[in-house]
């Protein structure tokens, strides 16, 4: 890999995150902060986040800069996630397998189910009185 960045797009719920991977010692920034300020005080998510480049072993490879839009937190730290995952295989092909197996590929297609008419939200209905 050149001294360039690699970008990729990560995707979760509502989020969506552009990620720009350079070489570097490790560090994270989400929208100009570093991913400790951005998230809080947040430990699971934060390993969350980390997970791609602790499989691919390159922790201290890379600086990773991020650009992310919509949904919460968390939300926004499965597209980062997934976008960290996507801009790993662009700068080397080796690690789809290994990031394929733990499923970081792969976007999650779950979302929030829209609200039908004549309920409360999407199942919910109002409350039924007999008499």
């Amino acid at each position: 890999m050149a001294d360039k960045e690699i970008m990729a797009t990560g995707r979760r719920k509502t989020s969506i995150a552009v990620v720009k991977l350079v070489k570097g010692k490790g560090r994270i920034f989400v929208n100009g902060k570093t991913l400790k300020n951005y998230i809080g005080n947040r430990p699971a998510v934060e390993m969350l986040v980390y997970r791609p480049l602790v499989l691919t072993d390159n922790q201290e490879n890379f600086d990773v800069r991020v650009k992310v839009i919509g949904g919460g937190v968390v939300a926004q730290c499965g597209a980062i996630r997934h976008g960290i995952s996507r801009a790993l295989v662009k700068s080397d092909e080796k690690y789809r397998n290994v990031l394929r197996m733990e499923g970081l590929l792969t976007r999650d297609p779950r979302v929030k189910e829209r609200k039908k008419y004549g309920r409360k939200r999407a199942r919910k209905r109002f409350q039924f009185s007999k008499r």
